[in-house]
């Protein structure tokens, strides 16, 4: 292969887990997302993995106890897969101002980054993701949008050097208190 054949494909492919939205975008639509006011108190979370094929391979609920002090928030979550296997993951989140929102949680490579305009937060991350005995640091671009006080839908896409994985998609749902 020639290298401006290599270096076209590399671009494309780099291309493929990209968005090319902007948050900013979505900064008049209502109702307004604050992170502090959604993610306070219980919620449950339903979700699938469909691979690059589209095919739906696995399905999991998630258990949320999220809570605040100020501008830092603890999200515990609890998955339960359809197989039977159990996770969890601890966020702490920490609010800067201006819809900036950084995160860390023991399975993230680094800081998780998010910017939220109007109902939207565009969340990214790199995430270990144990595959047999082997991990991979896995890109995750998560696109969430609140859709009233109690339901919000995240749909987040998977890569890998660029390339396309896969897609996660949850509707969060916030019990009454």
């Amino acid at each position: 292969m020639s290298t401006t054949r290599a270096l076209l494909l590399a671009g494309v492919l780099g291309l493929a887990g990209c968005s090319s939205v902007d948050v900013d975008k979505y900064a008049s639509e209502q109702p307004e997302l604050d992170l502090r006011t959604y993610f306070d108190g219980t919620l449950d979370a339903h979700g699938i993995f469909q691979n690059r094929a589209g095919e739906v391979v696995r399905r999991f609920h998630v258990l949320i106890e999220a809570s605040w002090e100020g501008d830092v928030g603890v999200l515990d979550e609890h998955f339960t897969y359809s197989d039977g296997e159990t996770q969890r993951r601890v966020w702490t989140i920490t609010r800067h101002g201006r819809g900036q929102y950084t995160g860390t949680a023991d399975d993230v490579v680094g800081e998780a980054v998010g910017e939220a305009r109007g109902n939207a937060l565009r969340w990214r991350y790199v995430l270990a993701l144990p595959v047999g005995d082997k991990v991979y640091n896995v890109d995750f671009d998560d696109w969430m949008f609140l859709m009233d006080d109690r339901v919000m839908l995240n749909r987040s896409v998977m890569s890998k050097f660029g390339i396309r994985l896969g897609e996660v998609t949850l509707s969060f749902y916030k019990r009454d208190e």
